[in-house]
């Protein structure tokens, strides 16, 4: 048993440290985005997006409850067109996300707040949208962004990472078919990916990717920049749950500002 867990550790550190894979096959008369996926993907697809899909249910439910699940007609279908043409381009970062039952729900709450759960389950807070007065580039940004987690499987990733964390190798051997799976710490996991916090280099590809959707969908990819300036003009005394893990607001702006060149382009074929 020695050896099998030493065997692991060291699968399981290739994994982790190792190269992801390309997101998106790059053409020279197309250059967009490139990013990597994470290569630690020990919890299988179907079993992530069902977690998800399950809490997202009971969200709606309680949403509902409460009379504050999309009240505002014109608001939601606002956010669904902005959406549905940004989820078209989203197999070329994600082919299986093609197949997703995605849905989009706005509840009525004065949070700043957005996120995609994995399998494509979207939740925009009005106060975002309200509190901020985003116009639809804007919206585009902050949904790309979000969207762009579920693509690169963000979720996934993390749940992977904790189950090795909290668990160690006996736990990840079960998914080599080496003992049995502890449904407990599974499920430990999948609260962790789908509540967040994703890490700063995730975030910074999410930004990228998120770029990319907006310009190609035909939304300006430079509301962007304007848009994290809000972000950091709300978080001034207190850090919304939104930007608890998430890099500098400089930082972020100015990366930005770099990939810029390269998806404007887009932008301006898809006007």
């Amino acid at each position: 048993m020695r050896s099998v867990a030493a065997l692991l550790s060291t699968v399981l550190a290739a994994l982790a440290t190792g190269p992801g894979v390309p997101a998106a096959a790059q053409a020279s008369a197309d250059p967009g985005i490139e990013v990597r996926k994470p290569r630690l993907m020990l919890v299988p697809e179907s079993t992530v997006n069902d977690a998800a899909a399950q809490q997202y249910g009971e969200l709606k439910r309680q949403a509902q409850a409460k009379r504050v699940l999309n009240v505002d007609a014109p608001q939601v279908r606002r956010v669904r067109d902005i959406t549905a043409r940004l989820i078209a381009h989203g197999g070329r970062f994600n082919a299986s996300a093609r197949n997703w039952a995605w849905e989009v729900n706005v509840i009525d709450t004065p949070a700043i707040n957005a996120f995609c759960m994995p399998g494509g389950k979207i939740v925009v807070f009005d106060g975002l949208i309200d509190r901020l007065q985003l116009t639809d580039d804007e919206i585009a940004a902050v949904i790309g962004h979000e969207i762009a987690h579920a693509l690169l499987e963000h979720g996934r990733a993390r749940m992977s990472q904790e189950i090795v964390k909290s668990v160690g190798l006996n736990f990840a051997a079960a998914y080599f078919g080496l003992s049995g799976v502890g449904t407990a710490a599974l499920a430990q996991a999948a609260q962790l990916a789908i509540t967040l916090p994703y890490g700063r280099s995730q975030e910074t590809d999410a930004d990228l990717v998120g770029l990319e959707l907006s310009a190609r969908a035909g939304y300006d990819p430079r509301a962007a920049i304007t848009l994290w300036r809000k972000m950091a003009a709300t978080s001034l005394n207190q850090p919304p749950q939104f930007l608890s893990t998430h890099p500098g607001h400089a930082n972020r702006v100015r990366k930005i500002e770099q990939i810029m060149p390269r998806v404007l382009p887009l932008y301006e074929a898809a006007r």
